[in-house]
């Protein structure tokens, strides 16, 4: 399993959020390009990295950033947020992006995914946000109704190769991810699978090894110091 460390970027600054609400938007780092040289220090392989801004209204506000990371510290970096177009996922990959995560696009347009993919193969990832077992969209603000196991399953027979699943609830509260849905989402799709959300403890980290998944993204818990990122890369690999 990898250990993907995570940079939200809003207004150009490094944030994280509590739960998705944008209200709760706080500063942890002074340079997304230092932060990104920090992880790759210890020894991080990707780095994902979100939108905010494009999420919430599709600006590409925060691409010059993005775009400093890649070429400033050679990181490889996914990114998501505001991705809705063809157009978009272009502009993604020119900024030197590897990996592009399509979110609320992926339910409302689900022909786009399976464009993207005939196009770009495993460079489409594919975000499911759910709350209460349903997937969020518009920045995790709307409910689209659809259910996060059988929306994962269409996204795979679309020819989709990662899923980043994200419960809403554990986002930014350092009390570990949704285990039960990830354990439900493995048992669904044969694809790979990132959990994103509560990541905060390297028995977290372990579990989440032990169960299956490929990949966890780690956020407030790597800004706070509740999770040492080198050991949880280390524990990530068994």
């Amino acid at each position: 399993m990898r250990v993907l460390p995570a940079i939200d970027l809003k207004d150009g600054q490094c944030v994280r959020l509590k739960k998705g609400d944008y209200g709760t938007a706080h500063k942890v780092a002074e340079d997304a390009v230092e932060t990104a040289r920090g992880f790759l220090a210890a020894g991080a392989e990707l780095i994902h990295m979100v939108d905010l801004d494009g999420a919430k209204d599709g600006s590409h506000a925060n691409y010059d950033v993005v775009r400093r990371v890649i070429t400033e510290t050679g990181a490889a970096v996914e990114l998501g947020g505001g991705i809705r177009t063809m157009a978009d996922v272009e502009a993604v990959l020119a900024l030197g992006v590897s990996r592009v995560i399509i979110g609320s696009a992926a339910v409302k347009h689900p022909e786009f995914v399976r464009e993207a993919v005939a196009q770009y193969g495993d460079r489409i990832a594919v975000g499911i946000d759910a709350r209460g077992g349903t997937v969020r969209t518009e920045g995790w603000l709307k409910d689209s109704g659809e259910e996060y196991l059988a929306f994962a399953q269409k996204m795979e027979s679309y020819g989709v190769k990662t899923i980043i699943f994200t419960d809403i609830d554990k986002d930014g509260m350092l009390e570990g991810p949704n285990f039960d849905q990830l354990a439900a989402l493995r048992n669904a799709v044969s694809c790979g699978i990132v959990a994103s959300g509560g990541v905060s403890t390297l028995s977290d980290i372990a579990r989440l090894r032990d169960a299956g998944v490929d990949e966890a993204i780690a956020g407030k818990a790597v800004y706070t110091g509740a999770l040492d990122l080198k050991r949880a890369i280390e524990e990530a690999k068994g």
